[in-house]
């Protein structure tokens, strides 16, 4: 049987989702939040080594907070910057644990749709409920009815092909095996094995790029037969590294200058 006031769906378990989820809450409404991952924050743990530009007092939100107080929780130092792993385990994690039974793990949703209505039937599409659809861990199957949906689930599990039109590189496919997503962890020895005495690409120019080279140059400096190959879409410019100095957010603007400096050295 249906519920007479479906819940809205958010789907993530992230810092997005669980915010909008507190959101919620504080107005009264029943969240539901699938995640795919076995833990809050899953995305967020695979870059746990690396630190947030922003301080604790800018990455957590206000009706979180209020959800948190209750159960004695504390906001760290909001002057210092977390890394992935201290903003999981000590603010999404707990956050989760305090929306208890709204959320749901091993929950991956498959699709979503407008209950009774399938690809051709138009008419009355936007009075209907929405119908989730979700694979469970054990390989179950389950429909949901839901008011409306968040989507928070964020692009980590898709991450962007190297093409510049937005498919994947001539030979990406095939070279697989030798490309990651992800800014190396050099503190794990497995991981500082693949990239030590080697000739590494790092393709483009955001954040984790500048992370990326800035790390291999460390190694480099450890081990001169570590190279870095920088290939960016676009020329340098006066705005490839960021803002310097005089950036919104310090921390991004000091590791801008951490990869021009990276650069200039060779």
């Amino acid at each position: 049987m249906e519920k007479q006031n479906p819940p809205v769906v958010v789907v993530g378990a992230g810092p997005v989702g669980l915010a909008a989820a507190a959101h919620l809450v504080e107005r009264g409404i029943e969240p539901l939040v699938l995640e795919a991952g076995p833990s809050a924050a899953t995305a967020v743990r695979d870059w746990a080594h690396v630190r947030l530009f922003s301080p604790w007092a800018e990455v957590t939100d206000p009706a979180a907070e209020k959800l948190l107080a209750p159960t004695g929780w504390t906001r760290p130092d909001g002057t210092t910057y977390p890394t992935g792993r201290d903003w999981a385990e000590r603010y999404l994690q707990p956050l989760a644990d305090a929306l208890g039974d709204k959320v749901r793990y091993g929950a991956t949703v498959t699709g979503v749709a407008r209950a009774g209505r399938d690809r051709i039937v138009d008419s009355g599409r936007d009075e209907q409920p929405f119908t989730v659809h979700l694979e469970t861990a054990d390989g179950g199957e389950e429909r949901i009815t839901a008011r409306a949906v968040i989507d928070a689930s964020g692009t980590w599990s898709t991450p962007g092909p190297m093409g510049a039109d937005g498919l994947p590189a001539l030979g990406e496919r095939k070279a697989a095996d030798r490309i990651t997503h992800r800014v190396p962890d050099l503190t794990d020895p497995a991981v500082r094995a693949r990239y030590a005495g080697k000739r590494t690409a790092v393709v483009g120019s955001g954040a984790s790029a500048f992370t990326a080279l800035a790390l291999l140059a460390d190694l480099a400096g450890e081990d001169a037969d570590t190279h870095a190959v920088w290939i960016l879409r676009r020329g340098i410019g006066d705005a490839t590294y960021g803002g310097g100095e005089a950036d919104q957010l310090p921390a991004r603007g000091a590791l801008g200058l951490r990869a021009k400096a990276a650069v200039e050295a060779g």
